[in-house]
């Protein structure tokens, strides 16, 4: 499965000796049952309906069904270079731990290759094997391993050229999805992109979470009384940081926190309040680690 671009933030050259024995136990937990169920998407959701899934994934499911040959090989295989190449360029945690999941990932298609499909309805297919597989890579992902190694590639390109992660893949998916209307026909072609989008979105909801952060910035002259009600009646910390306007030149001082989107419309109902002019700029963050505060209730 080709992940989203989001999802790519491992450190470079990571070592195993940081990281404690129970967290790599419930790293290879995690990343096992991920790709064990990812199987089970492939096996009884895509691979009898001929609907492919994007990356080294969609490329052995049509090698699987041009030469007969089990799907698990070409998953191993073909995906063995990317680990070798990923090793060597990104670190080998989580080459070891993306090496770890594939081969779960490719044991488990050949212990499911018999299993009957649970549906023959090629829509119902894409739609619940592509949820299935994005909430599984995204679990995947989220304990630092990858189940496809296009997102090596990837990851390697783009600091050698302009494009993200995120464009980069999708430009290898274009032609694999595209084979598919070749290999099988177009409507397999035009169901696999169904399942490839669903997936890519039930991925971002797994690797950001449900309870999205967001970051406010606000500028206004009642910044003290501002920051004290946020404090009081959203339950949220601030920082004060110094500014200066650049059309005046006054001297300005902005707000600066961080709420989760349930709190969004509670903070402008402050700001509005308090300052009807103030300047509220808001923004998604998909990673909030650290801090002191407390969270209290809103009222």
């Amino acid at each position: 499965m080709s992940e989203v671009h989001q999802t790519v933030t491992h450190p470079v050259r990571p070592h195993h000796e940081n990281v404690k024995p129970l967290d790599l136990v419930r790293r290879a937990f995690f990343i096992a049952l991920g790709a064990f169920i990812v199987a089970v998407g492939l096996e009884v959701f895509l691979v009898p309906n001929k609907i492919i899934d994007g990356g080294i994934t969609g490329v052995s499911i049509m090698l699987e069904h041009l030469t007969g040959i089990e799907l698990g090989y070409y998953l191993f295989f073909l995906n063995l270079p990317f680990f070798i190449f990923g090793y060597r360029t990104i670190g080998r945690t989580f080459a070891f731990s993306t090496l770890f999941g594939i081969i779960v990932l490719s044991a488990s298609t050949f212990l499911l290759h018999h299993s009957e499909p649970l549906t023959h309805e090629p829509l119902l297919a894409a739609i619940f094997g592509g949820i299935l597989l994005g909430i599984w890579v995204g679990m995947v992902i989220r304990f630092g391993g990858s189940l496809d190694g296009t997102e090596i590639v990837a990851v390697v390109f783009n600091r050698r050229t302009p494009f993200s992660v995120g464009e980069i893949v999708m430009f290898l998916n274009i032609f694999i999805l595209g084979s598919a209307g070749f290999v099988f026909n177009w409507d397999n072609a035009m169901l696999s992109l169904i399942a490839y989008f669903i997936a890519f979105k039930v991925i971002d909801l797994v690797i950001e979470g449900l309870d999205e952060s967001k970051s406010v910035w606000i500028i206004s002259d009642r910044s003290q009384e501002i920051g004290d009600a946020i404090i009081s009646r959203l339950g949220r910390g601030v920082t004060y940081l110094q500014g200066a306007g650049g059309y005046t030149g006054d001297d300005k001082r902005i707000i600066f926190c961080v709420i989760t989107r349930l709190e969004e419309a509670k903070m402008k109902s402050i700001v509005g309040e308090l300052d009807p002019s103030a300047f509220m700029a808001i923004a998604n963050i998909h990673d909030v680690r650290g801090g002191r505060f407390k969270k209290k209730n809103i009222h």
